[in-house]
């Protein structure tokens, strides 16, 4: 094929999304999810929408988390269609659009620690969900939150047909494959969702209205038309086997060095539980579940240290419970260094436990505890999933986090190992 074969294809295929109003999978009710699980926001967050097309993912994030957005995208006309809609609502002045790579952002409008948001709906896939990892985390600032979807394999065995088809366009991996590719990046993970086949009825309905209205005579269209055929009914054939899953991650504190314990570590943690707590009851809980082979977990357990080797400032374990018959995580104890306490140990440790969790397969953490603390975790009331422990403690106080939101999470009376004595 020639370059300018290519430019005409290019151009049918741009033209025949044109006015669409999303280019990719989603929703904004999947948009709202994420936004929510990046967790807070600073007053006008500075957000970078890449690979924004027409922006709606972009004129949410300014009307509804009063964004500061620098849209991002290699198609002048999506750029267009966004500056309008933005003047239309009101929004001019909180979206700025550019016009460049993904791949080769500027440096000048693209510095180290620019935004508190990095926000990828469908396009990372342009650049390599590899790659975006890698060079996009550059760009946030101390606390900032990377958003980024991608296609995922959402069975163990695609067809061969599926494999085919998606091997010309990207490289599919299962979510947790994803996931594990973020935390060896440097990255906690604060959420992930696939998204609901709702979120690509929200594209492919729209596209295939477009493509039985779309102009055959049009230079190139006929290719365009052949490939989108192609992919809506690679859809309908095969969507079980494929779907998009969304990631909200965040940098690691490079303060803390984070690791699962080792046994050399088991006099330097007693002392921290010790320490951190007015009795010797959590230290004592500790050792009494390490040696109940029924709750512990190898790998489970995580210290934070002050450098690669420094001493171990902070704590968290996790050990089997079960809620009903079903299994899940119990977190505890959660424990840091007073001399360490404040400075983002405890923070550090408990998410690099919760990423341990996940890349296990787990899909449900419970935890008594301070409710103005474990809430920015992800934690919520784990009576509203109908869970309950067996004993008295003020509703707030008891809380879950779901993992994994492809199974449903069991109710019941939480059953804790007889090392906790309820």
């Amino acid at each position: 094929m020639t370059d300018n074969d290519h430019a005409v294809r290019t151009e049918a295929f741009f033209s025949l999304h044109h006015n669409l109003p999303r280019q990719s999978p989603g929703s904004d009710a999947t948009t709202r999810r994420m936004l929510a699980l990046a967790g807070p926001l600073p007053h006008r967050p500075r957000v970078l929408d890449l690979g924004c097309g027409p922006g709606r993912a972009a004129l949410l994030l300014a009307a509804e988390a009063g964004a500061e957005v620098t849209a991002v995208d290699l198609h002048e006309p999506f750029l267009d269609e966004l500056r309008e809609a933005a003047e239309a609502r009101g929004l001019g002045d909180r979206i700025r659009t550019v016009r460049a790579d993904m791949a080769e952002l500027p440096g000048a409008d693209f510095q180290d620690g620019s935004f508190d948001l990095v926000w990828a709906e469908g396009s990372a896939y342009i650049i390599g969900f590899d790659t975006a990892l890698r060079d996009w985390k550059r760009l946030l600032a101390t606390g900032g939150s990377l958003v980024v979807s991608e296609c995922v394999w959402t069975t163990d065995a695609p067809t061969a047909e599926a494999r085919a088809f998606w091997e010309r366009e990207a490289s599919l991996r299962p979510v947790a494959a994803n996931t594990a590719a973020a935390v060896a990046a440097g990255y906690h993970v604060l959420g992930v969702r696939v998204q609901p086949d709702s979120d690509w009825d929200e594209y492919y309905v729209p596209l295939a209205e477009r493509v039985e209205a779309a102009d055959l005579s049009a230079p190139g269209m006929e290719w365009a038309l052949a490939a989108t055929r192609e992919e809506l009914a690679m859809r309908r054939e095969h969507g079980t086997e494929y779907g998009y899953a969304c990631y909200v991650l965040r940098p690691a504190d490079p303060r803390w060095t984070t690791r699962p314990e080792t046994a050399a570590d088991g006099a330097a943690v007693h002392a921290v539980n010790t320490a951190a707590f007015p009795t010797p009851d959590e230290a004592r809980l500790v050792d009494e579940l390490r040696a109940d082979p029924a709750a512990w977990l190898p790998g489970l357990g995580h210290v934070a240290l002050d450098g690669p080797d420094g001493d171990i400032a902070a704590y968290a374990l996790l050990t089997r419970c079960r809620v009903g018959d079903a299994p899940a995580l119990a977190l505890a104890p959660v424990a840091t260094a007073p001399d360490r306490q404040r400075q983002g140990a405890g923070q550090a440790v408990v998410r690099a436990a919760l990423d341990a969790a996940r890349l296990r397969g787990e899909s449900l953490v419970l935890v008594l505890g301070h409710p103005e603390y474990y809430p920015r975790f992800g934690f919520v009331p784990a009576s509203r999933y109908g869970i309950r422990p067996g004993f008295d403690v003020p509703d707030e106080a008891m809380m879950a986090l779901a993992l994994d939101h492809s199974v449903p999470v069991p109710r019941g009376t939480i059953r804790y190992p007889a090392a906790f004595g309820v």
